[in-house]
């Protein structure tokens, strides 16, 4: 076992000073597990001024007995800021996540006692050489059986911090670790608790379950324990409702499934697989095998932006899974898709973002139970996206500008120039072998003619003529 020496320097501090000193919880966990933990927590029976008087480089602001030791001479994160916390007794959990009274004991038992779960209810003790593992609650088998169980009643545990709820999913998708029966039927009778716990704490543990190797199994884990109805009730719509002659499974299974199989680690990306085909039971026409589910990329963007909205992701994150949901529907049949269309799917999705729409794809299809990840005309596809990635596809790659264009009028600035140059670019999109700055001046003279009206029903013609061959692809790939 290999501690580190800033971790053994502030055991042997306090203890030298006639303390008890234990590392505590989910650091021991993870050290039994031989993983690096994330961080390292400290319980002694020092309260908290007594603490820093032994570490006089130390803050304490909170009202939980938590003393942080501040070590400025380390490049690892796990060891900068280490909380000692005081043996403690909590009371009370009138809000459901916060004990209501802290007080302090100067017993570890009832410590340990009041902690979530027997894996993070161990306590390890180290002097010199020597160490002693504290297991009052059985953690050490649980952790060889691989079982997340509450410690003592797990109903008192849920209703002290519904949190708790959450965080065993978690446990359970991230370690691969089964749900103690009792524990989980805990879960299921109390949780309508999740209710009081704010949004930003559960995406917190949503984000990390999304994240983890058990991702499906976690979701699987949210739905069955009632969870779900709490985090995005919005998926729950799909259980039970068949799609079509072209799919295997449920719009819940489908969506699960394409978690499962994302290939990417991304955030932004695992979401997007889990929600794009989460409007499929608000846009489903017909029955059988020959229903429909026109227009549920546009739905379901929508859908995806509002709920990670209201879990308080990042607008970054938002942005970029309502972009993916959005367009997962691109159309790639060899024989039918024209450079142009691949053109106008670069313009429309961003370059940077097509690596990550591909691999939602992947996940699309995995989650639809066929066989290949990657087939030959999505390998085509991607053949076509670097052939054309170098066409123009934004006014920054036409071979003239706004300077230009006001040089060769010999007119100021005005709305007119930008109108133009749409107007450019829409055109040069169908055909780039026209990006030269003979054909764009002619053009531009040509367009200057016109009034401003009628170079923004020029462009409107275009983009309408674009939109009406992608929804054309989009239809032959719903019913292929």
């Amino acid at each position: 076992m290999n501690i580190p020496q800033e971790i053994q320097f502030i055991l042997s501090e306090i203890q030298k000073s006639g303390f008890e000193a234990y590392v505590v919880g989910g650091s021991v966990r993870d050290f039994l597990l031989e993983k690096k933990p994330k961080d390292w927590d400290i319980t002694t029976n020092a309260k908290p001024e007594e603490i820093q008087k032994i570490f006089p480089k130390s803050f304490y602001n909170n009202t939980f007995g938590t003393v942080t030791v501040v070590n400025k001479n380390t490049e690892d994160e796990s060891l900068k800021n280490i909380e000692i916390t005081t043996y403690r007794i909590d009371e009370g959990y009138s809000d459901r996540r916060h004990p209501d009274k802290v007080k302090f004991t100067p017993n570890l038992s009832e410590d340990l006692a009041r902690r979530d779960f027997t894996i993070n209810a161990m306590a390890l003790k180290i002097k010199g050489n020597d160490f002693e593992i504290v297991d009052l609650f059985n953690g050490k088998d649980d952790l060889e059986k691989k079982i997340i169980r509450a410690v003592g009643d797990a109903d008192k545990r849920f209703s002290e911090d519904a949190l708790r709820m959450l965080r065993a999913v978690r446990f359970s998708s991230q370690l691969g670790f089964e749900i103690d029966k009792n524990t989980f039927e805990a879960m299921q009778k109390n949780s309508g608790l999740l209710k009081f716990v704010s949004q930003e704490r559960i995406r917190d543990e949503f984000e990390k379950i999304i994240l983890s190797d058990k991702a499906y199994e976690g979701v699987e884990l949210l739905r069955t324990s009632g969870l779900l109805t709490y985090i995005v009730p919005e998926l729950e719509k799909g259980i039970g409702v068949d799609q079509n002659k072209h799919h295997t499974y449920t719009i819940y299974e489908h969506c699960a499934l394409s978690l499962k199989h994302c290939p990417s680690k991304k955030l932004e990306v695992r979401l997007a697989s889990l929600f794009h085909d989460i409007a499929k039971p608000q846009t489903k026409a017909g029955t059988g095998p020959d229903s429909t589910f026109y227009n549920h990329d546009f739905v379901g963007a929508k859908f995806a932006r509002k709920i990670l909205t209201r879990l308080k992701f990042s607008n970054k994150i938002i942005d970029k899974a309502t972009l993916l949901v959005k367009n997962h529907m691109f159309y790639y049949n060899v024989d039918e898709v024209s450079e142009a269309g691949v053109r106008r799917l670069i313009k429309r999705t961003g370059k940077e973002n097509l690596k990550d729409l591909m691999d939602l794809r992947i996940a699309d299809r995995l989650g639809s139970g066929v066989p290949k990840a990657k087939p030959y005309k999505l390998r085509h596809l991607e053949y076509l996206i670097e052939k054309v990635s170098k066409d123009p596809i934004s006014a920054k790659m036409l071979k003239i500008n706004g300077q230009d264009i006001m040089k060769i009028l010999n007119v100021k600035p005005g709305p007119k120039i930008g109108a133009i140059l749409k107007v450019l670019l829409s055109e040069i999109i169908e055909n780039p072998e026209n990006n030269t700055k003979e054909y764009l001046e002619k053009r531009i003279k040509e367009l200057y003619k016109l009034s401003s009206e009628e170079i923004k029903n020029s462009e409107k013609i275009i983009e309408e003529k674009k939109e009406e061959e992608d929804l054309e692809d989009k239809k032959k790939f719903w019913v292929k």
